[in-house]
């Protein structure tokens, strides 16, 4: 399964960019505790240990992608990959999000992105301008 979420932030690419792999601006702007890096290869985790991967291409300012899993996974399964473009216009970023090979009972991680990761975003980086 594989499924593309495209949202606005009022904060430019280079924030939004600094703030995913940086285990200090991941945790403010999530909520939730992360251990992060903006090294290609290293690993991550995000909200408090529930989500695991590796950075595994880095664009600076621009282009995300990581391997990503849940604690919900099950064993066999494969990791998932995350995909994160950013794109400023008129003072903001668009972000997009592509989350691919997601197993079939993932269904729920639209709403997770929305509700633990935009949601708070937004409001993270409204306070920050």
């Amino acid at each position: 399964m594989e499924f593309t979420l495209i949202t606005n932030f009022p904060a430019s690419a280079k924030k939004i960019y600094k703030a995913w792999l940086s285990t200090q601006g991941h945790t403010k702007m999530t909520l939730g505790t992360a251990f992060t890096s903006d090294k290609v290869g290293d690993p991550f985790s995000a909200w408090d240990g529930y989500i695991n991967g590796k950075n595994v291409e880095l664009v600076p300012y621009t282009k995300i992608v990581q391997s990503w899993r849940s604690s919900q996974f099950e064993e066999h399964e494969e990791d998932s990959q995350i995909e994160i473009l950013l794109k400023e216009l008129d003072g903001k970023t668009e972000l997009t999000l592509t989350h691919s090979k997601v197993p079939e009972s993932g269904e729920h991680y639209k709403k997770g992105w929305d509700n633990h990761y935009f949601k708070p975003m937004k409001v993270y980086f409204q306070n920050k301008e």
